[in-house]
């Protein structure tokens, strides 16, 4: 069955490790016969959060005019969300982090997707990636019926392209094609 496939970029770093994890990710997706869309968050007007609950009063409607509402639409209309994101001091980056607090107008409507989380850092230990991992699954902790899938792991990647011939481009691209 095709599915269709929303890729959240974090990166503000154009062409960096994580783009070039989700362009393997996307090919294999595109090969397996699905329909992929990606979101430069680095791209997109976004404000922060104020946590003023405007939004769980008047139906799911932020009172900020920028691009998440285009996006949360977005996310309510597909089948899998892949979310990636270098680590910065441990976690997230500031525009995924954003990102993710500014779903709460339509979090509860964010349900039954499947989650692929994509992971890049300079620290070569895969086990100091897990404190961002653990930050995703947070996130989709508080979604109705959220599935992760997999975990891409792009480990010892500080200069764009080191990751290019790290097993992570292959993992990346393999995740993607075996999306059933």
């Amino acid at each position: 069955m095709k599915k269709n496939i929303l890729v959240i970029a974090g990166s503000p770093r154009k062409g960096g490790n994580s783009d070039l994890l989700c362009d393997e990710f996307i090919r294999g997706a595109k090969e397996a016969g699905h329909h992929t869309d990606e979101i430069f968050l680095r791209d997109k007007k976004i404000g922060y959060c104020t946590g003023c609950g405007v939004c769980t009063e008047n139906g799911g409607s932020c009172l900020q005019e920028d691009d998440m509402t285009g996006i949360l639409d977005k996310l309510l209309e597909t089948d899998v969300i892949v979310m990636a994101t270098p680590v910065y001091f441990y976690t997230l980056d500031a525009q995924m982090k954003t990102f993710i607090d500014r779903t709460v107008p339509k979090y509860t409507e964010i349900s039954g997707k499947e989650f692929y989380f994509i992971i890049t850092a300079a620290d070569a230990d895969k086990a100091s990636l897990e404190r961002t991992v653990e930050c995703f699954r947070g996130f989709t902790s508080c979604l109705p019926d959220s599935i992760e899938k997999g975990v891409v792991y792009g480990a010892g990647a500080w200069a764009i392209g080191d990751i290019i011939s790290m097993p992570a481009m292959k993992e990346a691209y393999e995740m993607g094609r075996a999306i059933i």
